[in-house]
C-alpha cells in the first residue's frame, strides 16, 4: 500500500522567507506570532528537508518552524569566488536569521551537518541555545591531529582546481534518480524528491540544473580533530534530544558512543528508518511523536519545578 502525507503534512503549506538581505532563503511553518524553532539541514540537503517533519511538529507543539537553506545550498547565495565553505561559517547563517527574527535564543531542530552546526552554536554561545533536537548526527566530522597535514594538501589541491558545471538533466525525475544513486546515504525516490525539487532550477532550454555550489564537493582544508569535538560536546549546556536511525550513521559505531557520553543532558531515541527518517514517509509519524512527547515532559516538568520552588 503506498504511503501518503498526513492531513496536516498537506494543509500547512510552507512560506518563503530570506534573511541577511537576501542572501540566505528559508521555508516557515506556523503562525508568526508562535514560539520559533530553527531548523537546519544536512550537506547538500536544504530547508525542503524538514517539509514532511514541520507540519506535524507545528500542529503538535504550537511552534513555528523556520527552516534554513545554508550558504551553497538550495535557493541562498553561494559564496563569494575564493571563500570556502568551513563548517563553522554556518553559524554565522544561524545567528543571521536570528538577527532577523528578533531571537536572542531559539531551540534547534538540526539533522546530519545541520547537527553539526547546533552542536557548534551551542557549545561557544550557550546563551543564544535553548535546546536541541538532532536528527541522526551528533558532533561533527573530524580528522586526528596527526592527518592535519594530509588533509590541509587535499584541500590546497581540490580548491585550486577550475569549478565544474552545476550538472544538468533532462527532466527532475532524471535529476531525483541521479540523487538516489549517487547519494552519500542511501535515499529512496520518494524521500529524495522534495530536496530535489528545491535543489534544482529550469534552463533556458527545458531542461533542469542543480542549484548548489560544486565547491561544497572539495575537501575541507581543516578540520576539527575529535578531541576538539568531543571537548565541544562537553560545553553545551543545553538540553539534548537526540533521535537516531537504526541504519543511520551513528548506531554503535565507536565514535558515536564516545561523542553521546560527553553531552552532560542528552536524551537518545532509536527508531526505525534510515539517515533521513524525518523526510522518510514511513518514519516521520513516529519521529515527530517521540519529539513532541519528550519536549512536552520536559516542559511539564520544568514548570512544575519552578511552582516547587516558588511554594
Amino acid at each position: 500500500m503506498p504511503h501518503t502525507e498526513s492531513t496536516a503534512a498537506r494543509s500547512v503549506a510552507p512560506q518563503p522567507l530570506s534573511f541577511s538581505q537576501g542572501r540566505l532563503a528559508a521555508l516557515s511553518w506556523g503562525r508568526a506570532d508562535a514560539p520559533v524553532w530553527l531548523a537546519l539541514h544536512g550537506w547538500l540537503d536544504n530547508a525542503a528537508s524538514f517539509s514532511r517533519l514541520a507540519p506535524l511538529l507545528v500542529e503538535k507543539l504550537g511552534i513555528r518552524i523556520v527552516a534554513l537553506d545554508f550558504r551553497g545550498h538550495g535557493q541562498s547565495a553561494h559564496l563569494p569566488q575564493g571563500s570556502d565553505y568551513a563548517l563553522w561559517g554556518y553559524c554565522h547563517d544561524v545567528l543571521d536569521a536570528m538577527e532577523d527574527l528578533g531571537l536572542n535564543q531559539v531551540s534547534v531542530l538540526a539533522h546530519s551537518m545541520g547537527a553539526a552546526v547546533a552542536c557548534l552554536l551551542a557549545a561557544a554561545m550557550p546563551e543564544r541555545v535553548e535546546r536541541l533536537t538532532l536528527i541522526d548526527g551528533l558532533g561533527a566530522l573530524n580528522t586526528p591531529i596527526e592527518e592535519t597535514a594530509s588533509q590541509l594538501r587535499k584541500g590546497l589541491i581540490a580548491h585550486r582546481r577550475p569549478l565544474s558545471r552545476a550538472p544538468r538533466y533532462p527532466d527532475i525525475e532524471s535529476a531525483i534518480a541521479a540523487r538516489v544513486a549517487g547519494g552519500v546515504t542511501p535515499v529512496d525516490t520518494i524521500t529524495a524528491t522534495p530536496l530535489v525539487e528545491r535543489n534544482t532550477q529550469p534552463t533556458a532550454d527545458g531542461h533542469v540544473q542543480m542549484r548548489t555550489d560544486s565547491r561544497l564537493l572539495k575537501p575541507s582544508l581543516v578540520r576539527f580533530t575529535p578531541e576538539q569535538v568531543l571537548s565541544l560536546l562537553a560545553e553545551i549546556s543545553a538540553p539534548v534530544l537526540l533521535v537516531e536511525g537504526e541504519q543511520g550513521i551513528l548506531c554503535e559505531r565507536a565514535w558515536a558512543v564516545q561523542a553521546r557520553q560527553a553531552v552532560k543532558e542528552l536524551t537518545r531515541h532509536v527508531l526505525n528508518g534510515g539517515h533521513h527518517l524525518h523526510l522518510e514517509p514511513r518514519a516521520v509519524a513516529q519521529v515527530s511523536a517521540v519529539i513532541s512527547a519528550h519536549w512536552v515532559m520536559s516542559d511539564r516538568v520544568t514548570s512544575d519545578r519552578v511552582k516547587s520552588d516558588k511554594a
